[in-house]
């Protein structure tokens, strides 16, 4: 039975995540369509609201549909207590658990992984601070953009 069970669940749920991964990569192109200041400016307004509502829900979504149920304990630090989150470790695609869980905040990100296919595009929606492991002054450079978002008094969303 159980051999049974995982035949019918595994494409239902591969079709499933599938179709929210390009439902989140729709959302999240939406969003930054036409975006003024791109990448130099935080996006705003509906956009903003855009991402933090439904691409988090729909990362939830996903990660119930693989079988996940997360349940916060506490109070998530508000943008104004907290500009900076930090969570460690992150070495997986967990990480995404806790993108949803704060509000889709903008996050730290090798440059490199913009350029993947739909996972870019709903990456750059986040308005993540990219480092470029080819640039000498990458460090420091995304240590002052950091700083500056941190320092933006909420005009930029919280970066983890």
């Amino acid at each position: 039975q159980t051999v049974l069970q995982g035949i019918i669940l595994l494409p239902l749920r591969a079709i499933c995540i599938t179709f929210i991964l390009l439902l989140a990569w729709l959302v999240a192109s939406i969003a930054t369509c036409c975006q003024p200041g791109r990448g130099f400016l935080p996006l705003e307004g509906w956009r903003r609201r855009m991402i933090q509502t439904t691409l988090s829900g729909l990362t939830r979504t996903a990660y119930f549909v693989m079988g996940f149920r997360v349940k916060v304990k506490g109070k998530v630090a508000s943008l104004p207590e907290a500009p900076i989150f930090v969570a460690a470790p992150h070495s997986s695609f967990f990480d995404a658990i806790i993108c949803a869980l704060t509000g889709m905040p903008s996050i730290v990100s090798r440059a490199e992984n913009l350029s993947t296919p739909v996972f870019g595009t709903i990456l750059s929606s986040l308005q993540p601070v990219a480092v470029s492991r080819q640039d000498p002054d990458s460090r420091k450079n995304t240590v002052a953009e950091i700083t500056r978002r941190a320092l933006s008094r909420g005009q930029w969303p919280q970066v983890i």
